[in-house]
């Protein structure tokens, strides 16, 4: 996500995920259950053969374009290691200018926005000179999720490849811009046209080959992989809501197509070797006339104001003023035609989508699963496949208050489709159920089935009446208020343990809470059991923040013989090692003290890497990435957080399970991580390094000069975000 958190509203803030548009009365833990917590009851047990078969076994096997020749079968990856140990010295919290790593590793810069992916565009120039078309074929903005597929030799999927490569890397949102124009974005109400069409085609997806030779990885200028996918990319809706008239536009009449990814934020990946790209903060772009309501049915009017659209809202970035044609004219949200055909009243429904892009097929068509469900995708996250058994999805919508969600193929999982490309995708992604989560005070959860028909999903339901399956999946939050689900403190990235296959959650956090005394009024929320702290943090004698600014993350285990329950506690608390012991309940020290958790990836050893995104602990330190060493659900025990609420605490962090990797550049977020099968590469992405501050153009004087500071710490180039290679000096595996 993009750092547009409820702690800090800085200059370049675009759409508010914090403003919660969710009015259901959806009960929290607190009120859910008064039984008292029991963790041996509510954890009794492990893992039984029939779950490990459903979500954990085998990793990616291989994969190629359709054209391609027949890929490299995967071997079966290796048990991991006995006594897995982090091997570092923790890097010390800093307000540097730089990414500091660890003694003994080094760091370089593989692509930053603007940097030309093949031959005939010049280098970037550091004015904004470059033209918007470039942008079609240059390094978008805004470094967010990303994945590494391996390449053979001859050009198909190979899982265990390391020195060669395809990348995928989304591009959330463009910043401010500082790269883009030549002074920053144009003042007015008025877009520019030119400005507006290079953001249009800043966003998306890269898709780059990358070659590793001795110690030096780098982008591979030219390769018939290299591709752009961007907010004017034509692509196919498939599944459910195929069709469905919410999805007609000017553009599609038949609700089969649309143009754009947008707001790209977190992501995944597929067994057969598709990338996933996520559609999350898509409202920065989508406007909404004065008036509009007067031309909506009721339904519309609900569905429009649960995803955060009321009439007379204006998107920040104003593409839709820019011009009367579709490339401009497709961002207003409004009524302006006789009929959903004639105009773009629906835009807002082409977007929150789980999009699957096949990076060895380069001129392929993006598919839009509308199985997987509408919402604010921060990510969808796969379960490893097993042979026999669904694939399995997880995902959170990254707002306030808002739920985390699973998929569950119809199909089972047949390693004869590895490499089948957008096929397989729609073997596997267009038909299955989608589920939303319930966690219960006791340590329990439920995974309730979204389906219409079911559960009161149909025409009956008085806040929105259901019409079809289509209708439940562009409307998922709506199906998911009318089915209870529990509020969430903003779900962000997931991550799937590949040995044990628990799953883990940031949730990043959340100020609107109020004391376990106090009335809440509007959208606030109490606390409850896996939210479960309201505090308020002092900072030079003054209350900063208030209810849970420090975020925490979440896991749980699957039930080995229902589908529909788990089994839940909290890993870890974010906090200040100085924080009060209710507070810092995981106890964290020095070392790995963090604040806001966001990215989360584990890599195929089982190491956790945990990565932040803050503005609660910024007069510190920048943001950060760790490693871990976690344990299991069931490993530490009830607990009673500051406020009161009882909850269940994994075990206590210490130095050898949780510590700091590195730390980020001036005002940035650290976000994405991928890493070679061989675990001697690994790859994250810088975020918006100067986001906080006012830039100035004539004298370049900006909140931060990275990555030219990286090496030259007199630089006064534009930040720009990037994406990092670390290695180790001595060539070894990364973080051990």
């Amino acid at each position: 996500m993009s750092k547009q958190h409820d702690i800090v509203a800085s200059q370049v803030n675009e759409y508010d995920e914090d403003v919660v548009v969710n009015p259901s009365s959806n009960p929290h833990f607190d009120d859910i259950l008064a039984a008292r917590l029991s963790r041996r009851v509510a954890l009794k047990g492990g893992i039984s053969t029939t779950a490990a078969a459903l979500l954990g076994g085998s990793i990616l096997s291989a994969c190629g374009g359709s054209d391609d020749p027949a890929p490299t079968p995967a071997p079966a990856p290796p048990p991991a290691p006995a006594a897995l140990k982090i091997g570092f010295n923790a890097v010390a919290k800093n307000k540097n200018d730089l990414v500091t790593v660890p003694d003994g590793y080094n760091v370089s810069i593989l692509h930053a926005v603007g940097d030309p992916m093949h031959f005939g565009d010049l280098s970037w120039q550091d004015d904004g000179s470059e033209s918007a078309d470039s942008y079609n074929r240059r390094i978008g903005d805004g470094h967010d999720g990303m994945y590494w597929f391996g390449l053979s030799d001859a050009g198909a999927y190979q899982a265990d490849r390391s020195d060669r490569g395809l990348l995928a890397v989304n591009h959330e949102y463009v910043v401010a811009p500082y790269v883009l124009h030549p002074a920053g974005r144009a003042a007015g109400a008025t877009r520019n046209a030119t400005e507006v069409e290079k953001e249009i085609y800043a966003h998306g997806v890269s898709i780059v080959e990358v070659k590793r030779d001795g110690g030096n990885t780098t982008m591979v200028r030219g390769s018939r992989y290299n591709r752009r996918v961007t907010s004017a990319t034509t692509m196919d809706f498939t599944g459910p809501a195929r069709g469905n008239a919410q999805l007609a536009t000017l553009f599609s009449t038949g609700a089969t197509q649309t143009r754009g990814t947008n707001n790209n934020c977190a992501n995944g990946y597929t067994p057969w070797g598709t990338y996933l790209t996520c559609e999350e903060n898509y409202l920065n772009v989508i406007s909404r006339a004065a008036g509009d309501d007067a031309q909506r049915s009721a339904k519309e009017i609900a569905s429009l104001n649960r995803y955060g659209l009321p009439q007379n809202r204006k998107s920040p970035y104003l593409w839709e003023t820019a011009g009367s044609t579709d490339l401009y004219a497709r961002w207003n949200s409004s009524v302006t035609g006789a009929a959903a055909t004639a105009d773009y009243r629906n835009t807002i429904n082409t977007f929150g989508w789980v999009v699957e892009i096949d990076p060895f097929a380069p001129d392929s068509t993006p598919a839009k699963r509308t199985a997987l469900g509408r919402f604010n995708h921060e990510g969808a996250w796969p379960a490893p496949a097993v042979a026999g058994k669904p694939i399995v999805i997880y995902m959170g919508d990254d707002s306030r208050n808002e739920y985390i969600y699973k998929f569950v193929s119809k199909a089972n999982w047949d390693a004869a489709d590895v490499g089948k490309g957008m096929a397989a995708g729609a073997k596997y992604l267009d038909e299955g159920t989608l589920y939303v989560a319930r966690f219960n005070a006791d340590g329990s959860g439920d995974w309730l089935e979204l389906s219409y028909g079911k559960n009161g999903l149909d025409a009956t339901n008085a806040a929105y009446a259901f019409a079809d399956q289509g209708d439940v999946l562009i409307n998922a939050r709506l199906a998911a208020d009318k089915l209870g689900a529990t509020k969430m403190d903003r779900p962000e990235w997931g991550a799937v343990h590949p040995t044990n296959a628990e799953v883990y959650m940031t949730l990043t956090n959340n100020s609107n809470r109020v004391a376990n005394t106090a009335t809440p009024t509007g959208s606030q929320l109490k606390p409850d059991a896996a939210n479960p702290r309201y505090y308020e943090d002092i900072k030079g004698g003054t209350t900063s923040q208030k209810g849970n600014p420090n975020g925490h993350i979440i896991r749980w285990r699957e039930s080995a013989t229902d589908v529909t329950k788990l089994n839940w506690d909290i890993y870890l608390f974010g906090a200040e090692s100085t924080a009060a012991a209710d507070v810092n309940l995981s106890s964290l020290t020095d070392v790995n003290d963090f604040s806001s958790p966001d990215g989360l990836f584990f890599d195929k050893r089982g190491m956790l890497w945990i990565q932040t995104d803050d503005g609660a602990y910024t007069d510190v330190t920048n943001c950060m990435m760790l490693a871990a060493i976690p344990g299991k659900v069931g490993d530490g025990g009830k607990a009673n957080a500051a406020g009161g609420t009882s909850t269940i605490a994994g075990a206590k962090a210490t130095a050898d399970t949780v510590r700091r990797f590195l730390v980020g550049p001036k005002e940035c977020e650290i976000t994405g991580i991928a890493m070679t099968p061989d675990n001697k590469t690994l790859f994250f992405n810088v975020q918006h390094p100067g986001e906080d501050s006012t830039p100035d153009f004539a004298a370049k004087t900006f909140g931060s000069y990275w990555p030219a500071s990286q090496s030259d710490a007199t630089a006064k180039k534009r930040p720009r975000s990037a994406t990092v290679v670390i290695t180790r000096k001595d060539n070894g595996d990364i973080g051990v």
